[in-house]
């Protein structure tokens, strides 16, 4: 039996909010010199320093150029260094620097800051609802991809 796809425009409100959630990032870390595009690498490797650079594009979903481009803009500005992986010298592993270990805390606290906007006018239950909702939303197209994370091969 088929689903009936109700008119609801969520992928619009998801892809919104997403976007509110750039401009929040950009807003919050401006003053250190990183965007929205870049902080997603230093909260990965706060959980997980010294990943090697593939991995950390896979494990975020994004393509190896943006990943690179993301990078060269951390190292130059003083957040990260790459070295060469020991068991595989064609790799590099992302290290965090002092400078982004001193701004952990002001990250961390944009992105409790946007948690506590977004929750804000919702129940417990709701956020419960939600968060399991996305979760399987996600999990339904990573299972529809094909050809390596989401990004990847889909440039026409």
């Amino acid at each position: 039996m088929e689903k009936q796809m109700h008119d609801t425009n969520l992928g619009r409100m998801i892809s919104l909010l997403y976007r509110q959630f750039q401009m929040h990032i950009n807003r919050e870390l401006k003053a250190l010199g990183i965007n929205s595009s870049q902080y997603i690498y230093l909260a990965n490797l706060y959980e997980k320093d010294g990943m090697n650079q593939e991995a950390l594009s896979s494990a975020l979903y994004i393509d190896k150029a943006a990943t690179a481009r993301a990078l060269d803009k951390l190292e130059t500005s003083g957040y990260i260094r790459r070295e060469v992986d020991a068991r595989d010298k064609r790799s590099k592993c992302v290290y965090l620097t002092e400078q982004a270990l001193s701004v952990r805390p002001i990250i961390m606290e944009a992105l409790m800051k946007w948690n506590q906007i977004i929750q804000e006018d919702l129940s417990v239950e709701e956020i419960m609802r939600t968060s399991e909702t996305l979760s399987r939303m996600s999990n339904s197209v990573l299972s529809h991809a094909s050809g390596g994370p989401i990004g990847e091969g889909d440039k026409q």
